[in-house]
């Protein structure tokens, strides 16, 4: 092998190793940063892969709050609750305001460490809003244009003044003009 040769398949070499090193190192950074998500059922039995989150791990979990276990410490910004699907129940410990929309009854994903098999201390709570929620101006104009006899030719039921020409449209009609 020339000496030329020598030199290019040692650049090529190194940069392969720096290239896998990078990768590496990439790799090892995002491994630390994973939040997997968890329902209550899959913290306590494990995932049906066989995945079962170790005490520690970071995690997120999603469930229900359960009816009648908030419990709050009246000192302190400390709250307690269980969440649950349709299975086991976990407890969740947070210290912090929680969302206005959180409620027992109400879906909210945690954010938190793993602390036993059946308790997260969580450093996030999210609640989830209503998927079925509807401002209330849509939901009217929803159910005048779904009741019998509306005019679907209108250019916006929305609108008061489409809502006053229709008005006076069927006043001229029923006085024959």
């Amino acid at each position: 092998m020339t000496p030329r040769r020598k030199k290019r398949l040692a650049i090529v070499l190194a940069i392969l190793i720096g290239v896998a090193g990078t990768v590496g190192l990439i790799m090892y950074a995002l491994n630390q940063n994973i939040n997997l998500f968890y329902t209550p059922t899959e913290i306590v039995n494990g995932k049906p892969n066989g995945i079962k989150p170790h005490v520690g791990e970071k995690l997120r979990i999603g469930g229900m709050v359960v009816v009648g276990s908030v419990k709050r410490d009246p000192e302190t910004l400390n709250v307690s609750f269980e969440l649950e699907d349709i299975g086991p129940k976990v407890t969740v410990n947070y210290t912090g305001i929680l969302p206005d929309l959180f409620r027992e009854g109400q879906g909210i994903v945690a954010q938190g460490t793993l602390v036993d098999a059946t308790t997260i201390n969580a450093f996030e709570v999210l609640a989830k809003h209503d998927e079925n929620y509807m401002p209330s101006e849509i939901e009217e104009a929803m159910k005048k244009k779904h009741q019998p006899g509306y005019n679907t030719e209108t250019p916006d039921p929305k609108s008061d003044i489409s809502e006053s020409k229709m008005n006076q449209s069927e006043t001229n009609q029923g006085s024959g003009q």
